[in-house]
């Protein structure tokens, strides 16, 4: 069902992310992911040549990780092509922090701990949870074995539908269901 008709309004700022998962020839996977903003109105910007005019990229913020079939990260390329101050580009390097990590569970908070705050970029953050995702949905499905058993081992509990003591845990993997786990006692069931 899509979202009600709005209130009139006007737009200020729309921001773009493209996320796109490769299978490489030496069998790694790149996942690159793009973030555009762009404001609909000038800003004034002195670092820019004194405003950033409307329509152009406010923020061009891109990431690549590459990473093998069992998501371990072999490789990570950041770059900053538009951003409101000059210095915002030095921190690219610190991504390669992740370099031997791995995603999956507990990923996002080490990825925090590494490149979180000051040590790294408020918008590439961004890009990673849709970087994990995009790995998932193109390298889990691919892989051998049965295909929900393979991702019970990323995938469960991390949302409603792969909750243990959900109905399609229950009806798909039941050697993982759990009708009072942990999810279920915070939600006070």
């Amino acid at each position: 069902m899509p979202l009600s008709k709005p209130v009139k309004r006007h737009s200020h700022h729309k921001r773009t992310i493209n996320c796109d998962a490769f299978l490489r020839e030496d069998n790694l996977w790149d996942i690159e992911a793009r973030m555009i903003d762009v404001k609909a109105h000038n800003v004034d910007n002195e670092e820019r040549g004194g405003y950033i005019p409307a329509g152009e990229a406010f923020h061009d913020i891109s990431i690549r990780v590459t990473i093998d079939i069992n998501f371990l990260i072999k490789h990570v390329e950041a770059s900053i092509d538009a951003s409101p101050f000059k210095m915002c580009n030095r921190i690219t390097n610190a991504f390669k922090k992740l370099e031997g990590t791995r995603i999956g569970p507990g990923w996002h908070q080490q990825s925090r701990k590494l490149v979180g705050g000051v040590s790294g970029c408020t918008h590439i953050n961004e890009l990673l949870p849709v970087v994990a995702t995009t790995a998932i949905q193109a390298i889990w499905p691919s892989r051998e074995g049965d295909v929900l058993e393979g991702g019970a081992g990323i995938m469960l509990n991390t949302c409603h539908t792969w909750a243990q003591n959900s109905e399609v845990v229950e009806k798909y993997l039941p050697q993982y269901y759990r009708e009072n786990n942990i999810i279920a006692k915070e939600q006070g069931k």
